[in-house]
């Protein structure tokens, strides 16, 4: 997604809610990773905006959007979207959510069953397990006490494989920037709010075709994760990915095909992007 498209508000009852939109079609909702902003998509969402109305929001405190600094749960992040979708008149969309993004997007859907016509998810979980709240909690912590430009060692090998990291670094630079311009109290508030989610008991209610893509190398969301969630969406599939980690999608832009292809409803789920094997 270039730089240069206008970011866009929609006033919610607390805060603006900034969006960034491109393109013709169905109308997407793309939502972005923890600690980063619409501005991290890049080149999938440019190829998504030659079939789909692109519309890349902001989570609350990131990139351009407003916060007040109280604390916000998964259900204020999906309650933004409602408010994204009744501000732009858009009755029901499609949703793309990566890592946090996709966890929001899975709450909107269970939450907004008819707002969702299909739901692609990546790299992403419903549940981070038993001792969720305290690790989350330290991250919160850590994210405080440590300098922005020191925590990019960590996101970095997280983010992309060695591989991918070696042969573009202009990318990893690219997105980098976005997490760096990020406020690391909204980055904390965040991170607790992913530890306190639980989504399992409610994937039952998601109604749109669902299609859950995770890294094979993904070790903060591995693909054990992606399967619970297609397992438990009554029109859930899984696929893995090979050679990718937690950014999957932005590190292969060429999955926007496969993204295509199943929000069209009219692509093989499972095809992968070129130099990435897909599997069930």
């Amino acid at each position: 997604m270039p730089d240069q498209i206008r970011v866009q508000h929609v006033s919610g009852p607390r805060h603006q809610i900034a969006y960034r939109r491109q393109g013709s079609g169905p109308p997407l909702v793309l939502l972005h990773p923890l600690a980063l902003s619409g501005a991290v998509w890049g080149e999938f969402a440019d190829r998504l905006s030659e079939r789909f109305d692109v519309i890349a929001a902001d989570a609350r405190g990131h990139g351009d959007s407003g916060w007040d600094g109280a604390p916000f749960s998964l259900d204020d992040l999906a309650g933004d979207v409602a408010t994204l979708l009744d501000g732009l008149g858009l009755e029901a969309a499609s949703l793309a959510g990566l890592s946090m993004g996709g966890s929001t997007a899975i709450r909107f859907a269970a939450q907004h069953p008819a707002r969702v016509v299909r739901l692609l998810v990546a790299d992403t979980t419903a549940w981070y397990g038993p001792d969720a709240v305290r690790t989350w909690d330290e991250r919160a912590d850590s994210v405080l006490a440590t300098p922005r430009p020191n925590q990019m060692p960590f996101q970095v090998d997280r983010w992309f494989t060695e591989g991918f990291r070696q042969r573009h670094p202009d990318e990893v630079h690219r997105v980098a920037g976005v997490f760096l311009r990020t406020s690391s109290l909204a980055h904390a508030q965040a991170c607790r709010a992913l530890g306190a989610m639980d989504s399992r008991d409610r994937l039952a209610a998601i109604t749109a075709p669902t299609l859950v893509l995770t890294g094979a190398e993904d070790y903060a969301t591995p693909p054990a994760m992606g399967r619970a969630i297609a397992d438990g969406v009554p029109s859930g599939t899984a696929r893995v990915l090979d050679g990718l980690r937690h950014l999957s999608l932005i590190e292969a832009p060429d999955l926007a095909g496969t993204a295509a292809g199943f929000l069209t409803g009219t692509g093989a789920a499972g095809t992968g992007a070129a130099g990435t094997g897909a599997r069930a």
